[in-house]
């Protein structure tokens, strides 16, 4: 299955797919701490791991270059969280200027057979990834989720550090080659978009 995602948010949308909207955005890769000998273990029961999940509630902001992007979870109900990522690209010219290169509706939804993220980017078919990982070292919190069939993106990963940082990815193989683009995110107001102060 040939999957299209942008992002950003993250994933806080990221959140936030495929290389038609993704490949757009191979340059807004950024550093991320890496951890070579995380603990990792199944993820727990999906209601347990969705409410894992539950600090995503509220806004996420980030920008490199020139794209703003934007990540809106709402709190956990009723076995879902739902959410919404947005990508505004700044004109290279004129920086008053922007215009939007994507945007993606996303869902968290505890299933009988586990937590699912679920894709649906600028409008196009559904794709969802099932959360298979949940690792943690030196403070830095790791939830993988997988997607089926081998198109880009394979993974959606979000890794949440002891800092409050949300680093919102998307991985897996683009012409043969692995390929990761990392959305770094802090919590903002989801009113003024600043950081919340204190």
């Amino acid at each position: 299955m040939n999957r299209s995602i942008h992002s950003g948010r993250v994933v806080m949308a990221c959140a936030m797919l495929a290389a038609s909207v993704f490949a757009t955005q191979a340059q807004a890769t950024s550093v991320v701490p890496v951890t070579p000998a995380a603990e990792s273990a199944a993820p727990p029961p999906a209601a347990a791991a969705l409410e894992q999940l539950a600090w995503l509630r509220g806004c996420w902001a980030g920008n490199v270059n020139r794209r703003d992007f934007v990540e809106q979870w709402l709190p956990p109900r009723a076995d879902m969280m739902v959410g919404v990522s947005h990508t505004v690209v700044q004109n290279r010219k004129d920086t008053s200027e922007a215009h939007t290169e994507d945007y993606t509706y996303l869902r968290l939804e505890a299933r009988a057979d586990g937590v699912y993220y679920i894709a649906v980017p600028s409008g196009k078919t559904e794709l969802p990834f099932k959360l298979t990982d949940v690792s943690n070292d030196r403070g830095v919190t790791v939830f993988t989720f997988t997607g089926e069939g081998d198109g880009f993106p394979q993974r959606i990963v979000y890794r949440r550090t002891e800092g409050g940082m949300l680093f919102a990815g998307i991985a897996g193989k683009l012409d043969g080659k692995d390929k990761e683009v990392i959305y770094p995110m802090h919590h903002v107001d989801c009113m003024t978009g600043e950081a919340p102060k204190g």
